[in-house]
This record gives structure tokens, C-alpha cells and sequence, in this order.
């Protein structure tokens, strides 16, 4: 017999016996030894207290599970509130995340964009550096064909009146008083006026070079009528020169340039006459034109 039934049975047969006047008996109370009923109501009595004692040990163990049931549901709502909580910081850092893989790929493709035009920048610098190294291997081929020619067309003059070399990718044809100018002077000497002529040819030949005219005196101080001092003195004969190479020998204006440096670049020391003499020259610097050096350098 389970309890339910037990139970049943308990509730039915108070019923018939407080109907039948007999007395009623609760859990705890005391049965007296003798009954109206005999030894059968004893024994009920006795399974009924029983079933008592065991309905209180499982209205405690009810009571017990009720406090573990509302402790665990305190718990879970702890739990929940913890998960709650990580979820969110979760979907922060997610979002957070999702912010800096954008920047981060903003910022990505800027860097890869600026490499690509650096990429090509240096590619268009490199093009313009091998443009720039045929031209000035091409100058330099130039100038030393130019100085070969010159030098042999002036084969005829002694190296104390004039020379020819090679300095900074330019031909330097350096002419002595000796040969150009009387002391004081800047008319040019007949025997300077054929050097002249010789250079001249060779300039109509090759019209791509420029020519800049120095004139250089030594240190000894001169003052006249016509010329005030060695840098006045300069200016006029390097003028002189290039007046016959434009005049008498048709040189375009556009290649030539005059220039007067004085005393101030000597080649040797003004201390002896030797030096001196070397001091007081007249220099016609060819250089062959940049024009395509300088579209490179300027483009626009």
C-alpha cells in the first residue's frame, strides 16, 4: 500500500467511525490500550502513525529541497546576471573589434596607395636618372671628340701661347697675352685674331656647343684713361673676343657669353713673373648644350 492510499484508507475509516461515535485519533495523539474496536483499530492506528511520521520526514525533506530549489534559483539568476554581463562586454569588444579592423584596413589601403605612388615616383626618377646618364655620357663623348678637334686644329700654336684640356665635361682653351694682347691692351694681335678664326671654324662645325669667354689679369694694378682697374681691363678684351667670333666669324650671339674675372682666379701665384704671366690669359670655355638636361630636370 503506497502512502496515497494509505492515506485513503486512514481519511475513509475516521469517516466510519466518527459516524459510529467512535473517537477520532490525530498523528501524536495517545491511543489508550483498550479500544471500542479491538485489536484492528489499534493496528491502523499504530500504520497510521507511521505514515504520520513519515509524511513529516518528507514535508522537511520538502522544506529542505524548497531552500535548495530557491538557493539554486538564486543562483541561476547570479549566473545569468554574470553571463548578461559577459555578453555585453563581449559584443563591446566584438564592436571595438569590427571599429579597428575597419581603421585598420583605412588605414591599410592609405599605406598601400602611398607605396604605389612612391613606387612610382621612384620608377618615373629612375627613368629620368638613366635619360639623364645617356645624355651626360653623350655630353661627355661629345666633349672629348670636341677636344681632340680643337686640339688638333690648333696644332700650330705653342703650348706657351695657348692649351687645350678637359675640366668639368667642358673644353678649356686657355690663350696667353703673349698671344691675344699687347700689355695694357685689348685690341687683339693678328697671330691671336688666326687662333681665333681656327676656333671659329670648328665652332660653325658643331653647333651644338655653347662658348663662354673669361678674361683673367694678374694682380699688377692698371689704371688709364680706358680702363679703370684689372677687372675693367678683363671684361673689355673678353669682350673683344667675342665681338670677332660674332662679327667676323658669324657665330650666333645666343652661344656666346663675355665675362671679366679680374685678378680674382689666378691659375699660379702672382709672386714671380712666371706665375703672373700664366695669371694673365684669356680662357674660351666650350661646353656642349643642356638643353636636354634641363627638360629632364624641369618638365614643365
Amino acid at each position: 500500500m503506497n502512502k496515497l492510499h494509505a492515506l485513503a484508507f486512514i481519511g475513509g475509516f475516521l469517516m466510519l467511525a466518527a459516524s459510529s461515535c467512535a473517537p477520532v485519533y490525530r498523528c501524536g495523539d495517545r491511543i489508550p490500550d483498550k479500544l471500542p474496536n479491538g485489536k484492528r483499530l489499534k493496528a491502523v492506528v499504530i500504520e497510521r502513525d507511521e505514515l504520520c511520521a513519515n509524511l513529516a520526514v518528507s514535508e522537511s525533506e520538502n522544506a529542505n529541497l524548497t531552500g535548495m530549489l530557491n538557493e539554486s534559483t538564486q543562483q541561476n539568476q547570479a549566473l545569468l546576471q554574470e553571463f548578461n554581463d559577459l555578453r555585453g562586454l563581449y559584443d563591446d569588444l566584438r564592436n571595438e573589434n569590427v571599429s579597428q579592423a575597419q581603421q585598420f584596413n583605412t588605414a591599410l589601403q592609405q599605406k598601400s596607395q602611398e607605396l604605389t605612388d612612391k613606387e612610382r615616383i621612384l620608377a618615373e626618377r629612375e627613368n629620368a636618372l638613366r635619360e639623364m646618364q645617356q645624355i651626360i655620357s653623350r655630353q661627355d663623348s661629345i666633349t672629348r671628340n670636341l677636344n681632340d678637334i680643337v686640339r688638333n686644329a690648333l696644332l700650330g700654336f705653342n703650348s706657351d701661347e695657348l692649351t687645350v684640356e678637359v675640366r668639368n665635361g667642358k673644353v678649356y682653351v686657355s690663350m696667353s697675352d703673349k698671344l691675344l694682347f699687347r700689355s695694357g691692351s685689348a685690341d687683339v694681335e693678328q697671330k691671336g685674331r688666326e687662333a681665333i678664326k681656327v676656333l671659329a671654324d670648328v665652332l660653325n662645325k658643331n653647333e651644338e656647343i655653347d662658348v663662354l669667354v673669361e678674361g683673367h689679369t694678374d694682380n699688377i694694378p692698371i689704371r688709364t684713361s680706358r680702363f679703370r682697374d684689372n677687372w675693367d681691363l678683363s671684361v673689355v678684351r673678353a669682350t673683344s673676343i667675342v665681338r670677332l667670333l660674332t662679327d667676323q666669324h658669324q657665330i650666333p650671339s645666343t652661344r656666346v657669353t663675355a665675362s671679366g674675372k679680374g685678378e680674382f682666379l689666378p691659375r699660379a701665384s702672382n709672386d714671380t713673373a712666371d706665375g703672373r704671366a700664366l695669371n694673365r690669359r684669356t680662357e674660351i670655355i666650350l661646353s656642349p648644350k643642356l638643353d636636354e638636361l634641363m627638360k629632364i630636370l624641369n618638365p614643365s
